[in-house]
C-alpha cells in the first residue's frame, strides 16, 4: 500500500520486452537505501516487485496485465517515472491509501496555467469516472491529488508547484497518457451497496440500517 506521495524521480534505464511481459531497470537512490528483494515500489503508480537490485539500479517483473492496464509499456530509456516505496505502519499518511492497483489509463485534455499553479484536465472512461467526486482523492501516475472539478468526461486538479517541481506531471503536457487509479474508499462503498442489493441510499435503505428521521 502506498500514500500517493513522491519520494524521487526515477530513470528508466532499460524496458526489455519479452512475448507477453516485460523486466523494467531503473535508475534510483532514494527508494534503494533500505531495498530488498521481495519489496514493493510504485512506478508511476503500479506496485512492481524488486527482483534484483545495487546500490543506485532495481530490475522488476512487468506482467501482461500491468502492461495492458498502464503506461509502462511506453516508456523508453531515459524518460523519468514517479517512485515510491511501500507505506511502513509508522509513515505519515500525507496523501491517500493508494494499492498501486492502476484502474486504467487516461488521457491530459487540458492544461491552464494559473499563476504558479496548473490546472490539468483528465479524461477518464464512464467507468472511472461513477468514483471521481469534486475534493474526493485520485492517483495520476502515483501522485495523490485532490479533485479540484467534476466535468462531463472527466476530472480537473490543481498542480501546485512543488507537485510539478519533483513528480513527473511537472512535464505533461496536452494528450499525454496517464495511470489513474481511483479511490479505494469509493470502491468500496460501491460493493457494500450492490451487496444490499441495492444501488442507491434512499430512506428505505437508512430505515432498514437504523437511520430514521
Amino acid at each position: 500500500m502506498f500514500t500517493g506521495i513522491v519520494e524521487e524521480l526515477g530513470t528508466i534505464a532499460r524496458l526489455q520486452r519479452n512475448s507477453r511481459d516485460a523486466t523494467l531497470e531503473i535508475h534510483a537512490q532514494t527508494v534503494l537505501a533500505d531495498a530488498n528483494i521481495g519489496d514493493s515500489i510504485a512506478v508511476d503508480g503500479a506496485c512492481l516487485t524488486v527482483r534484483a537490485c545495487t546500490a543506485d539500479t532495481f530490475l522488476a517483473d512487468v506482467s501482461a496485465e500491468t502492461l495492458h492496464r498502464t503506461t509502462l509499456g511506453e516508456r523508453k530509456s531515459g524518460e523519468q517515472v514517479n517512485l515510491e516505496r511501500a507505506l511502513r505502519l509508522q509513515d505519515r499518511l500525507g496523501g491517500h491509501l493508494v494499492l498501486g492497483h492502476v484502474d486504467e489509463v487516461g488521457t491530459i485534455s487540458g492544461w491552464k496555467e494559473e499563476g504558479t499553479s496548473t490546472r490539468m484536465q483528465v479524461t477518464v472512461s464512464e467507468k472511472a469516472r461513477r468514483y471521481i467526486a469534486y475534493k474526493g482523492s485520485i492517483a495520476v501516475d502515483g501522485v495523490s491529488l485532490t479533485i479540484a472539478n467534476v466535468v462531463t468526461d472527466g476530472f480537473e486538479v490543481a498542480l501546485i508547484p512543488h507537485t510539478k517541481q519533483v513528480t513527473t506531471l511537472g512535464t505533461k503536457r496536452k494528450g499525454a497518457r496517464v495511470n489513474i487509479e481511483v479511490d479505494l474508499l469509493a470502491r468500496y462503498v460501491e460493493t457494500l451497496l450492490l451487496k444490499n442489493d441495492t444501488a442507491r441510499i434512499d430512506r428505505a435503505f437508512l430505515a432498514r440500517h437504523g437511520f430514521s428521521s
